[in-house]
């Protein structure tokens, strides 16, 4: 399929697992990728492999983003880091910068590319959000309480853009097999007080219906129709792939 022609397309954590699936089937489409990522060796080998281009930025930086201008067709904001931790002994810092990296650099990158996107009468934004955008899970307060932001900029964006020819979607998926789920394993054994070996079966995958994790190459593809002309319509709307974790 090359149905992205001639658009170009900025990836955000574009380096690896969900970005990179992003970014690669981006670029199989026919757009031209930027890949934007915090480890620029990382970024730069994708972004050679793609014939596109990359971006070495921490997102978190985000007085850097205010000015910034971004002509892109295609946004897919997808960063995202994670912490497991209680409440009562969640480090406000680390919970501030969550927050920072998954809801305010969202907004200043929606913010940069929209008139670029006005002018050429057309914009596709996908937000790479989560089944906790939709639901809650304990011991994640700034990662759930991050994408729930990240729903509501996605819908604001939704309201602005469709008048100019910009969609803005949120993809929800469950439990990815990403290396930022794999890290989650020791943390999450001793929030719930089990063994490593237990936390797939007993917390990753305990509200899914199908028992397994999800591929990124399956995210990929519904970001592919969001960003393709059929989806001209689909705007404001979060599109679960949690194995029926939300259908509860």
């Amino acid at each position: 399929m090359t149905d992205l022609t001639g658009r170009s397309a900025l990836v955000t954590g574009g380096a690896g697992g969900i970005g990179a699936a992003c970014a690669r089937m981006l670029a199989d489409r026919g757009a031209r990728v930027t890949i934007a990522d915090v480890d620029e060796v990382a970024a730069k080998e994708l972004a050679s492999e793609l014939h596109g281009e990359s971006w070495a930025v921490d997102l978190s930086d985000v007085a850097a983003l205010e000015n910034l201008t971004l002509d892109t067709d295609i946004l897919i904001n997808n960063a995202g880091i994670q912490t497991v931790s209680a409440i009562v002994d969640f480090d406000p810092t680390a919970f501030r910068r969550i927050q920072t990296l998954m809801v305010e650099a969202p907004f200043l990158l929606v913010r940069a590319a929209l008139p670029h996107m006005y002018s050429r009468g057309f914009g596709r934004i996908v937000n790479i959000s989560s089944v906790h955008g939709l639901r809650a899970s304990a011991f994640k307060v700034a990662y759930v309480t991050a994408k729930h932001g990240l729903e509501g900029l996605s819908k604001v964006t939704a309201l602005e853009g469709g008048p100019h020819g910009v969609t803005s979607n949120c993809v929800n998926p469950g439990y990815v097999r990403t290396p930022l789920v794999e890290k989650q394993v020791t943390d999450q054994a001793a929030a719930h007080g089990i063994p490593e070996e237990e936390v797939l079966q007993q917390v990753m995958l305990a509200e899914s219906a199908i028992k397994r994790l999800v591929e990124p190459s399956e995210v990929a593809s519904l970001v592919g129709w969001l960003t393709s002309a059929d989806a001209g319509m689909v705007t404001g709307a979060s599109y679960a792939m949690d194995g029926g974790w939300s259908a509860k």
